[in-house]
């Protein structure tokens, strides 16, 4: 067997790039010495590197340290303008956006109510928030380096439209994606909006030292983001966690065809128009909305109360089925009643829950809210910036090439690869 090719200067030179970036990154404002003892670089290799980074525009120079032992050093933070990322959030309700710069912070947001008409129309106002966002921040749709839409549904491997999205009209036609990469400009990812949610709650919210837990989001539909040793799983399809078609009535009547997707079976049980009925079938004839049905079992409503255990007992039954196959060490409720009604919903469903299942996940409410999918995207769009920026035909790797080139020339000759990267 032959002997592995040795990794070439270029490409140790990338990767010293961005290993130094994304430590910056995480724990800036940094000075050399720390790049140095957290990568195992050589002094000459992270000072070079420092430099060419400050050159591409990535970091600045952000003054010095003080207060240490020994004489001060420069300190280097990322440069928040160097890249920007738009995260979108596709609900049936609402359009939610988000413009995050480089360091990820969130330079503007904004929320409309999604259009009830076609895909043509919420398309319209995905292109009318990128506008609205980067004219604040000053740029324009062609500096973002990537867009990440959360939206219901899921787009297969290999397939040129959205599946499994009938809150939205229109949504799951072909000409959907290529219409809005063409109306955001910019590269854009198409996420599984759940999925999303539960990579924000991973990052940002009360998940954040779990690595096995469950988001189960409820509201116009249900569906979960599953972590698994630390990392989102999607399944073979991108389908897991669709558990709408849990078929959880064994003494349902069954069709003679085929089964085929559409709202599932459990879904129906479950979700919001699904509770507003139950709500009609126990004396809340005037009953509207969920938020309604909530804020009058808070108020001692009993027939308010009876449709929160059922509900509770109902979702109580997903989650057994869940953690029988993944056993997470805590289950989240999000959405729109996983949010809004989990004060009410948390204990009867751990009552229940101990009465049909010997797994006990801990069980919390959100801490993200209605703002979790959209961290999510703004997570994974950062991760994905950088591979953009750091790839090996980029318009910065090839400028980071030739700075290189310049300084080697400057320097009397090429400079051997550091041995310690």
């Amino acid at each position: 067997m032959p002997a592995p090719e040795a990794a070439k200067p270029s490409l140790l030179r990338a990767i010293n790039l961005r290993t130094t970036f994304e430590l910056v990154h995480t724990g800036g404002p940094v000075a050399a010495p720390h790049v140095v003892r957290s990568t195992g670089l050589s002094k000459p290799t992270v000072s070079e590197v420092l430099g060419q980074l400050v050159d591409l525009g990535l970091l600045r120079r952000v003054g010095r340290t003080s207060g240490l032992p020994g004489p001060s050093a420069q300190l280097y933070d990322v440069n928040p303008r160097a890249g920007w990322v738009l995260s979108l959030d596709v609900g049936r309700e609402w359009v939610r956006a988000a413009l995050v710069d480089l360091t990820g912070a969130v330079v503007g947001r904004c929320a409309t109510r999604t259009p009830r008409t076609t895909a043509k129309a919420v398309i319209s106002q995905l292109r009318q928030a990128a506008e609205t966002l980067t004219s604040e921040a000053g740029i324009s749709l062609e500096d973002i380096n990537q867009v990440v839409v959360g939206t219901p549904g899921v787009l297969r491997p290999g397939a040129d439209h959205l599946s499994l999205a009938p809150q939205l009209a229109g949504w799951e036609s072909p000409k959907v994606i290529p219409a809005i990469r063409e109306a955001l400009v910019a590269p854009v990812v198409f996420e599984n909006d759940v999925n999303m949610a539960a990579v924000g709650e991973h990052v940002h919210g009360v998940a954040q030292d779990s690595e096995d837990f469950v988001l189960l989001s409820v509201g116009t539909g249900v569906a979960t983001g599953s972590f698994v040793d630390g990392a989102l799983r999607r399944g073979a399809a991108g389908l897991a966690g669709e558990i709408g078609f849990l078929r959880l009535d064994l003494d349902a009547k069954v069709g003679a065809g085929r089964a085929t997707w559409g709202t599932g079976a459990y879904e129906s049980l479950v979700g919001s128009a699904a509770i507003v009925k139950l709500a009609h079938q126990n004396g809340m004839d005037g009953a509207t909305s969920v938020a309604e049905i909530f804020d009058a079992a808070r108020h001692g409503d009993p027939n308010a109360d009876h449709v929160v255990r059922i509900e509770a007992r109902r979702l109580a039954h997903a989650i057994a089925a869940v953690a029988a196959v993944l056993d997470p060490e805590l289950v989240v409720l999000g959405g729109g009643i996983g949010t809004g009604g989990g004060d009410l919903l948390i204990r009867p469903i751990g009552q229940a829950l101990a009465s049909i299942s010997p797994f006990t996940p801990r069980l919390e409410v959100s801490t993200l809210g209605v703002d979790a999918v959209i961290a999510g995207c703004s997570t994974t769009g950062l991760r994905l910036a950088f591979d953009r920026i750091f790839g090996s035909d980029t318009p910065i790797a090839r400028t980071a090439i030739d700075l290189m080139k310049v300084r080697e020339q400057r320097r009397g000759g090429d400079a051997p690869a550091d041995k310690t990267a």
